[in-house]
Formats: structure tokens, sequence, C-alpha cells
């Protein structure tokens, strides 16, 4: 405890909760330097703080901490005060308390560390992260020399200790859990949950959350996501560098430009770098370890071709020089031990993937890097769902009486749309008509005029009622016929959800993230017990509860009853989706999901106006996968961009 009270508060044995001296001498350090050097905090102010106050810096706040200091001292003996301290303080890399610290930078109990290492661990509450060995030794090594200086002028250790002690080299290294898996958008959605079930407490109560996710799911869902943005972004060309940093040809630019890699993260794996120099067509770049590497031209020059347009891209270069300079801020990527040129998307992604029988969710990929963005628009992001809302309209007309022979005319259609407004005139994606047409045809095919026929038939009325049972609220669902072509708003969690009914032959499920919680003891707090998907022991028909009014906690922190999940679609209407969407997959817009050798595979395409949102959703072997595509800003993705083109990719690589 020496080593705390030498950098944080000499005096504390000796002040009744406020030491005045150190305030004044704050005070007159901000009075005559504008900055505050030694502060004027004592342990009995940082405790009153740490439990009962914010961080915000004020003087009223400041005000409040001496008042609750003086009242803490009255009431608690000064070791009762200092326990609270060292118990509470925030020491970095998530260690709350000094045997944590202890735990986390030397695999050790604080009975068991020397002199140096107790003077490391009290150096951190100043600055946390500055001052850390694991992220800034050099600083370190200085806080701690500091330290323990101070150790030796109050008496607290011989000039013989501060010897040796001063001497130690820096032993600190990680000793947390292993990362097994980076998966920063699921973690986060379990972290919203225990913050809503457990407030604070799910910080510092050692809970031990296990989630449906399944790691090997998730790392092919990631890669696949990865993939497939970065194929997009490749077909549309070079924007340029993120940064063009100015040269001095007087200086020695390796230092500024490691301070710039050294700000710079990587991101999905794709590595900033700088360029160096460039002599003929071989480039050379710096990257943020210091190391120098040659970036491979012969693959790279493709990747050059200079973005013109959403629909358009240059040539390639015939040189590097056209298009990069020395001082150019980049990104590499290492494939099969070779250096490629590459660039962060504009693009993004979401893909969705649970078990069909239960909801329990196996993948969630929220985009293409959390450090890129934290919007997580797997469960956030409300899209045009386009064509591959059309089961859910085709299950309706089912329902009504129609069958999959039923003839409709696929054949212009022209809507007014008042005296002000423009008339609307549906097309096919391909721009002809077919003339009458098989439902099941115009499915497979995706024929936009049998589908606002079919709804006009049908009733908008009706079909909204319907459509509740696979979780679309009535109230955000437009109540004209373009809810034909899916032009409601959803997610592709709830895209995935509706889906799952048609995979599992019609019965709703609800997704859910977390299995089980446990204390750091193992005792089980709580346990998912989700609706299960029961064949044998059938329900009454019934309506779905509006899923896009459930809560975040009540979509992963279900406690259902032990009970069958309910049918919600008639069992020949789901029979004969699934077979409508098998054609989707033999002879339709899905064809490529053939290569997956399947009898099972069913899906369907997703492409909206523009395009704007591409989408495949489908199922095989009892998982159920949506994935979406798009734009953030809902911006154009060209003209030759198609759900098969560039959503029915990542499924598929996820899929297989």
């Amino acid at each position: 405890m020496q080593a705390i009270l030498a950098a944080e508060d000499d005096r504390f044995f000796a002040h009744n909760g406020v030491d005045f001296k150190g305030l004044l001498r704050a005070t007159v350090e901000l009075v005559s330097t504008g900055k505050i050097k030694t502060g004027g905090s004592t342990i009995t102010m940082q405790v009153a703080k740490n439990y009962f106050l914010s961080r915000e810096k004020t003087f009223s706040r400041k005000l409040n901490e001496i008042l609750l200091a003086l009242a803490i001292e009255r009431e608690l003996p000064k070791q009762a005060i200092l326990t609270l301290y060292v118990n509470k303080i925030f020491l970095g890399n998530r260690a709350y308390g000094i045997e944590a610290a202890a735990q986390v930078y030397y695999g050790s109990s604080i009975q068991q560390l020397t002199l140096a290492q107790w003077a490391m661990i009290a150096g951190l509450p100043k600055a946390p992260s500055a001052n850390n060995p694991l992220v800034n030794p050099e600083r370190a090594l200085q806080r701690r020399n500091w330290i323990l200086g101070r150790m030796l002028t109050l008496g607290y250790i011989e000039q013989a200790q501060f010897d040796q002690a001063v001497n130690q080299s820096i032993t600190a290294r990680y000793h947390g859990a292993k990362l097994a898996l980076d998966a920063p958008y699921v973690a986060e959605m379990a972290r919203q949950v225990l913050m809503e079930r457990y407030g604070n407490r799910a910080y510092t109560a050692g809970y031990q959350v296990y989630t449906t996710v399944d790691s090997r799911l998730q790392q092919t869902a990631q890669a696949a996501v990865h993939k497939g943005l970065l194929a997009y972004d490749y077909r549309h060309g070079y924007r340029g560098p993120e940064r063009r940093l100015e040269i001095d040809v007087t200086d020695d630019h390796d230092d500024l430009w490691r301070t710039v890699l050294n700000k710079t993260p990587v991101i999905g794996g794709l590595v900033p770098a700088v360029v160096s120099q460039i002599e003929g067509n071989t480039i050379t770049v710096l990257l943020k370890q210091g190391d120098t590497v040659v970036v491979d031209w012969a693959s790279s020059r493709n990747k050059l071709r200079p973005y013109i347009n959403v629909n358009v891209r240059g040539p390639a270069p015939i040189e590097v020089g056209e298009r990069l300079q020395s001082g150019d801020l980049i990104r590499v990527a290492y494939h099969d031990g070779v250096w490629t040129l590459a660039q962060l998307p504009d693009v993004q992604s979401a893909l969705v993937s649970m078990r069909a029988d239960n909801g329990a969710l196996l993948s969630v990929v929220g985009g293409f890097d959390y450090q890129q963005s934290q919007f997580n628009r797997a469960m956030q992001a409300e899209r045009q769902p386009g064509s591959s809302f059309k089961p859910f309209t085709y299950a309706a007309a089912l329902a009504k009486g129609y069958t999959a022979a039923t003839v409709l005319n696929d054949a212009p259609l022209v809507f007014s749309q008042g005296e002000w407004g423009q008339p609307w005139r549906p097309v096919n994606h391909t721009g002809d008509f077919i003339g009458p047409t098989r439902l099941r045809k115009a499915f497979y095919q995706s024929r936009n005029l049998v589908s606002v026929r079919m709804l006009r038939g049908i009733g908008v009325r009706d079909t909204i009622d319907y459509l509740q049972r696979f979780g679309f609220n009535a109230e955000t669902l437009p109540h004209d016929l373009s809810l034909a072509l899916g032009s409601l708003s959803a997610t592709p969690l709830a895209m995935a959800t509706a889906y799952a009914i048609l995979a599992n032959g019609g019965y709703a499920v609800v997704p859910y993230l977390i299995d089980r919680i446990e204390t750091l003891d193992g005792t089980l707090l709580y346990r998912a017990n989700p609706a299960t998907v029961c064949a044998a022991c059938e329900q009454p028909e019934q309506s779905l509860e509006d899923l896009s009014t459930i809560s975040i906690t009540d979509l992963w922190d279900q406690t259902l009853p032990v009970v069958p999940a309910p049918r919600v679609m008639d069992e020949r209407v789901a029979y004969i989706m699934n077979t409508l969407l098998q054609d989707v997959v033999r002879k339709g817009t899905g064809r490529k999901a053939r290569s997956l050798d399947r009898a099972d595979v069913a899906g369907k395409t997703g492409t909206t106006n523009g395009p704007v949102d591409l989408w495949f959703s489908g199922y095989a072997g009892g998982v159920v996968t949506s994935v979406w595509l798009g734009f953030d800003n809902n911006t154009v993705l060209g003209h030759r961009e198609y759900g098969t083109s560039a959503s029915l990719p990542i499924w598929l690589d996820y899929m297989t």
C-alpha cells in the first residue's frame, strides 16, 4: 500500500479527507500554467468520485467531492477507505482493483509481487492508458521509477531496496483470457442484454455468458461478408489513397509516417501503409511496425482502375505512378505470401443466420468491421427487401385459395396517383412481359406484374392481416399495391425470422442470442428455454405477436414456457411455398445456389429500384440465413448489380 500512498496521497493518514495544501498547490499551478500537474484530490476524494459522482470536470462536482470526502472520513476508518479505493480504481486492460491488476499484468496475487511490480501498478491510477506497461513501456518505466523515488524520500524503503527495484526490467505482460473469436457485433448485442438485466454489475460481477453463436460459423460469416464487399468494391474501381501526406525533400519522413500509421487502425484485415518509394512498377510501402514491403504489381494493377462513377471504371494504369505517389496512405493485404493493394469499401453488408427450429442465432455480422462502424445493420438497418419479400405475399395468396398453377397476366399496368401525382407503372426487372403466366413460374422468374395483379386480387388489407403471422408490423407496412414488390422496410434479422417460418414448415420462432448466464463459480443464473418446432405436438393455428415491438432484451433473453412453437401457417401452404422457393434455386434467379448440390436449398433474391438494396434470404439443412448489401446513405449500387451478383455469393460462401 505504501507504493499507492507515495503515488497518490502520502498525507492520507494525516488529513481529514481533504488536503487543503494539495488543493492550494493545484490551484496555483492552474492559474500560473493553465494546467494541473500534481492534482489536488486525496484518496478519500477519489473514493467519493468513484462511488457516488460522475467524471465531469466542473467546480460543482469538485465541491460535492470535497463534502462527500469529509462525510466519509467521519463515518469510516482510514483502512476501510483505503480498501474501498484499491478495490474500485480502474487500472487498464479491464482490471478494476489492484488484485485484478496483479492478475492481469503479472499473473500473480498481490502478495507475490516484487517492489518494482507494486510500484508499476501504483503508477496506473493517474493514467491507466498512458502509463500502461503493455502499451507505453517507456513512460510506464519512468512513472514506476518516480514512485520508487518518492517511496525512498518518504522513508518507506531503504536505498538498497530502491537500487534493486529501479534496475529491474519491465516484466508485465497480459495474463487475461485469450480472445478465441473476434466478433464485436455479437459481443455488443450480448453486452446490451447483460446491461439491461444486471446494470453495471455486468462489468464487475464476473458473469460468464454463453451465446448460441457457433464460432466456426461466425468466422465463416465474417469472412464471407468481407470477401463479398471487397469483390463489389473491386468491380467499381479505385477511389485513391486515404490521405496524401506532405513531403519535405530535406527531411526524413519515417517518423512522421510512423506517427500517422500508429493512429490508423487495421480494419477488416486491411493494413494501413505509406508509399515510401516507387521505382518503375515496384511499390515499396512502410508498415506501422517499421517494416518495408513490396506490393505485387501484377495482382494490383487492375485494382488501380479508377472509380469514375458507380457504373464506370477507368482503364488499368500502364505505370503505378499514374495512380500513386510517395507519401500516399493506402491499404494493403497479405495473401499467399504476397502483399497486394486494397482499399476500404464504402458499401456495407449484414448477415443473420439462425436455427429454423428454435431461433437460436448461429452468426451475426453487422458490417464490414466494427472499428469502421458500430452500427449493427443486421438488427438496426431498416431496408427495403424488394422481391425477397414476395414469399410472404404469395403465401397470403395461397391461403386465400390461389394455387401454384393459377394463371395471371404478365402485362403492363398503369395506376393513377391522383390529380397531382405521377402515374405508377410497375415493370419487370427484365423490362419485358410474357403474358399469361402460372404463379410458380412468375415466382421463380420474379415477374413483378404478376405479383401486383395477385395482390390486387386478394386485397391489400387481407394480405396485411396475414403478414402479421410472420412478425411484420401492420402499422409500418405500406397499405398499397407497392407492397407486392417489397416496398416496406425490414431488418435482416426480421427477414431471417420470417424465413425461418418458411424453413420449418410454418412455425413461429423467436430469435435469441443468450443460451445461459453463470456466475464466476458456475452457479446458473439464467438458461434460455425457447419455443421449439414440435411437429408431433400440434398447436392451434394462431397469429404471431408483432416481433417488431419486442425489445432487445426480449429478443435475446426470452424465458419461454416449455411448449411447442405455435403454428402460424397452414402446413399445405408451407409445403407449396417450400417447393416454390426451391424452384428459385433450380431454375430461377437463385440458380447459383445449385453449386451446393443439395435438393433442399431454397431461397429468394431481392433487388430494389436503383438498385439500392440487394438481398438473398434462404435456407437448407435447418439453417436459415439472410444477407443484405447496400450503402448506408441509400445511394445506388450500379446498374449491373443484383441480389444474385452481390448478396447471393456471400450467402453461398457462408452456407457452403
